[in-house]
């Protein structure tokens, strides 16, 4: 039986990256993934220029049972240092918005530096892989049963991912092993997703399919402020996407088309101005018109703005400053950029990645119950506790 110091499972960003610092150490390593081809949502992210991290990363930019537990990996590999990374790889980039950086050129430049290092660091990689389980014992810890043979492991790193896009490999065989070894599991749900509503509210959604504005999308206590995008099966854009991983399936959002601006003391001042148009009329010069028209029609506004009681001008204030909307569902894991919910932390030890209990098994990147706001912070999660967990292992 082929034997190693250390078997990466998962070939992503986070299993790369923990390969390439255990390999660094000396440890003979090997990463290996099911996956035709290493590094596949990197090559896909930021559009194809990968949105590789975040300057303003910090531990409350996470959803996580313990908000806490990324803290000191975090910490530990920042996004400085992924920063020098990329320079040392001769990678231009810019930040395209503040604090999100981005590749110039192609993503697939991040993907072959990756495994340009791990290579010249000595570690192996194998794709077209299937992994098919891990057992405890043997010549070594850890025996991981493969399509290409059973590999005995000192150290095992579990960085398979989660279950966002299967159409590009997404299983999930990094909950079942954590299972299998005893370790909890925080329910998952898709995140960074588009959200989708009944047949009514879709229609008129879909009428305004490709629109785009600036609004303030919130779920309970957590909101945000950026694009949203009308869809033919209801609302995305970042405002959306932001906000669907604190939603809860049964649970609302409220959309503020005026972000900033109170809507009753805005409607006020155009009844004074011009109360004789109709009330999709006068909201035009705020908003696109088939969106202004659009908000009369749900706020149930069809006559002059100047002719509404106190009633009708409340209903097209809530619209247009605080509309509660309760989603159906989400499109998925199908579109969902990541997967909410995974290994529990309580089970892990925030400085190696290591399960507590388990020595030699650790876990790293969206396998975690750990996950980041849209704009780079996921990807600097990956580098983070895959460093940490590579450098224990």
């Amino acid at each position: 039986m082929e034997r190693v110091d250390v078997a990466v499972l998962g070939a992503g960003a986070a299993g790369l990256f923990a390969g390439i610092e255990a390999a660094r150490r000396g440890r003979r390593t090997v990463v290996i993934d099911h996956a035709a081809r290493p590094g596949e949502k990197i090559r896909i992210s930021g559009g194809g220029r990968c949105n590789f991290t975040n300057l303003a990363t910090a531990p409350d930019r996470f959803l996580s049972g313990n908000p806490r537990f990324a803290a000191s990996p975090l910490a530990r590999y920042t996004p400085a240092d992924f920063v020098a990374r990329i320079d040392g790889w001769g990678i231009a980039w810019h930040e395209k918005t503040p604090g999100q950086l981005f590749c110039d050129g192609s993503a697939t430049q991040v993907v072959s530096a990756l495994c340009r290092d791990l290579a010249q660091a000595g570690g192996g990689l194998r794709t077209g892989c299937a992994i098919t389980g891990v057992s405890a014992g043997g010549p070594a810890r850890f025996v991981v049963k493969t399509a290409q043979g059973p590999l005995a492991a000192d150290s095992v790193i579990v960085a398979t991912g989660g279950l966002s896009i299967p159409k590009m490999g997404a299983t999930g065989l990094g909950y079942t092993l954590a299972r299998q070894f005893g370790l909890r599991i925080v329910p998952t749900r898709p995140g960074l997703v588009p959200l989708t509503f009944g047949d009514a509210l879709r229609e008129g959604m879909a009428a305004l399919a490709g629109l785009a504005v600036s609004a303030r999308v919130a779920a309970g206590r957590a909101g945000f402020e950026d694009g949203l995008l009308f869809t033919h099966r209801g609302l995305s854009g970042p405002s959306i996407l932001q906000v669907s991983s604190y939603w809860q399936p049964g649970g609302t959002i409220a959309v503020d088309f005026l972000p900033g601006r109170d809507a009753a003391r805005t409607l006020a001042a155009l009844r004074a101005a011009g109360g004789g148009r109709t009330a999709g009329a006068a909201l035009t010069g705020l908003l696109p018109e088939r969106l202004a028209r659009a908000i009369a029609a749900w706020a149930g506004a069809a006559g002059r703005l100047a002719d509404l009681d106190a009633a009708g001008i409340a209903r097209l204030a809530e619209v247009l400053g605080g509309w509660t909307l309760r989603p159906t569902g989400s499109e998925g894991y199908r579109t969902a950029e990541v997967t909410v919910g995974g290994v529990d932390t309580r089970d892990l030890d925030a400085r190696t990645m290591q399960a507590r209990g388990v020595p030699g098994l650790h876990f790293a990147g969206e396998v975690v119950d750990v996950t980041g706001w849209l704009g780079g912070y996921n990807f600097q999660w990956a580098w983070a506790s895959g460093w940490v967990a590579g450098r224990a292992a």
